[in-house]
């Protein structure tokens, strides 16, 4: 139940964003590589974030677990963050037309939280195949319901996504935080 809870945010994230490149309208020869490129950072990321964060765990002990609990209250305040609409507007023009290294850059700046959250797997020293596998096929899945849904779901229905998303993460934060103070353990 708590690897859903690590994952499902993560899904309405990419669901905000691919919603907003679904009302720009893409071809759909786009629509599949946007949806290649967002799972394929996301299955890469957190198996990145957890190499780093398993080692980061060995040196930092039982500090590992208050690390990893306020990285996962860090991504949430990240998505709870404002961001300006000029901004948005044009990563999200970005996106539809990248190519090259400039896709890889859109791809690592999709995947973020996903390299984060591997972090915070690794500091945990949970098993991470698993959370790799679901968040790519999230990934997938969230992509291509924001892009088919974008026009329906509009810019309100987005920026939903995203603070649920962040919610969520803060939630989680919380909770491992409790079960930590209280001895129960994490995870």
């Amino acid at each position: 139940m708590k690897v859903l809870a690590l994952v499902l945010p993560l899904g309405l994230d990419t669901f905000a964003l691919a919603a907003a490149l679904g009302l720009a309208g893409l071809e759909p020869r786009d629509r599949v590589r946007v949806t290649l490129l967002f799972a394929g950072f996301e299955l890469a990321m957190p198996l990145a974030g957890y190499a780093a964060g398993d080692l980061a765990g060995g040196v930092a002990g039982t500090a590992a677990d208050f690390l990893a609990i306020a990285l996962l209250a860090g991504i949430g305040l990240y998505l709870l963050w404002p961001r300006s609409e000029e901004a948005e507007a044009a990563r999200l023009g970005l996106f539809g037309r990248a190519r090259g290294w400039a896709a890889l850059g859109l791809g690592l700046s999709i995947s973020l939280d996903e390299l984060a959250m591997g972090v915070a797997i690794g500091l945990l020293r949970q098993p991470i195949l698993l959370v790799a596998v679901l968040v790519a096929a999230q990934a997938a899945l969230a992509t291509q319901l924001g892009l088919r849904l974008g026009g329906r779901v509009g810019e309100r229905g987005r920026e939903w996504s995203e603070r649920g998303a962040g919610l969520i993460l803060l939630a989680l934060a919380a909770i491992l935080l409790v079960e930590r103070l209280s001895g129960r353990g994490l995870l």
